[in-house]
């Protein structure tokens, strides 16, 4: 069994990888985010990326389950702490591209309970040949070291494919970045639009035609007019302006700036980093589906059973030592989303007069 990489000859010397990257795998030259920034910005501020990202987590977390063993199923399904592991586990993967599951067990040894660890509190600790020598986990100021333990590990580490690196995974948040950049600043300026009246910004100039200029009493008093008609509630309400004052606008329009295609624009860049089709998110301008039926089984089939793979047999990997044999996996039978895809393969398996029933049996997924 492999577990973490290891294989047999692994005490040969293997090239150190990996050390220009920071705790989350993001590169340290140049000005790179934190991780915590990213997420804050691009998660919790932004309503495109965690939707498409909840899409996906909570599909995958209420996705019918079959196993080998019996107990492995509510050992997956149980909530620890009020944590729903499937569901933050296959958060850490969209957004960091790592997930580190800590196995705790109890007074015989046996597992008890799994637990994810948030991915930017965990780093890897490598030995003199550049494989994982033990996890540190750092939270409150301490440091928990976890050793790698290759028949029952205290750590599974479920990862995504990074081509330039080889401890740790590569998440989506930072393809998106860009365009949730765009989107928040769209935003940001549609929301300071409303609190300017709704309009424009833009500059009274003094223009009596004979060079002077206003005293400084004129000033405060036009100032303080001008402060009363600001905000949305005064939003169309006449200003009246006296000799020699005329307005000048100053910025550009909506139209001119294109405002409402960019921020479309990027809110289904947003979604294509994440695997959601955009029709699901009610983004206008977007017909790649027929309909929400087919967008939603393509859903499930490029975003949510990938990724339920890789989760679930890094987990049954990490639990063979307990479970001998042990298997995760979705029923793809009891999806509801492709149920009209099942019932074709059943039809064209009951038409298949060449086979025999253990063949059909084989043909639907069945033993």
């Amino acid at each position: 069994m492999r577990m973490f990489g290891r294989k047999a000859g692994r005490g040969a010397a293997r090239p150190l990888l990996g050390l220009g990257l920071a705790r989350s795998g993001v590169p340290l030259t140049g000005a790179a985010p934190s991780y915590e920034t990213q997420v804050r910005e691009g998660y919790l501020r932004n309503p495109v990326a965690q939707r498409a990202v909840r899409m996906v987590a909570g599909g995958l977390a209420d996705a019918p389950l079959t196993a080998s063993h019996p107990e492995l199923i509510p050992l997956v399904a149980a909530r620890g702490e009020g944590q729903a592991l499937l569901e933050t586990v296959a958060t850490h993967m969209l957004l960091h591209g790592n997930a580190y599951v800590q196995v705790l067990r109890d007074a015989d040894g046996q597992v008890a309970e799994l637990f994810a660890l948030r991915p930017e509190r965990v780093t890897m600790e490598l030995d003199a040949s550049g494989w994982p020598a033990a996890f540190l986990y750092r939270a409150g100021g301490r440091v928990t070291t976890l050793p790698v333990d290759p028949v029952r590990p205290q750590v599974v580490h479920v990862k995504s494919c990074h081509p330039l690196d080889d401890h740790y995974g590569l998440g989506c948040l930072g393809a998106a970045a860009g365009a949730i950049a765009i989107h928040n600043a769209a935003a940001a300026w549609n929301r300071a639009l409303l609190d300017n009246a709704a309009r424009p910004s833009g500059a009274l100039v003094y223009d009596p035609g004979d060079g002077s200029t206003l005293t400084p009493d004129q000033f405060e008093r036009l100032r303080a007019e001008m402060e009363g008609f600001a905000g949305s509630g005064n939003a169309g309400r006449p200003l009246l302006l006296e000799g020699g004052l005329k307005w000048q606008a100053m910025s550009l329009t909506p139209a001119e700036l294109d405002f409402i295609a960019a921020k479309s624009s990027a809110a289904r860049e947003i979604a294509l980093a994440f695997g959601v089709p955009p029709m699901l998110l009610g983004l206008p301008g977007d017909n790649t589906y027929a309909n929400y039926r087919e967008a939603n089984r393509a859903l499930w089939r490029q975003a949510i059973l990938p990724l339920a793979g890789g989760i679930l047999s890094g987990l049954s990997q990490g639990l063979a030592s307990w479970f001998e044999g042990a298997s995760l996996s979705v029923d793809i039978n009891r999806v509801t989303a492709l149920a009209e895809e099942r019932q074709m393969l059943w039809q064209m398996a009951a038409r298949a007069d060449f086979l025999d029933p253990a063949e059909k049996r084989a043909m639907v997924g069945l033993s």
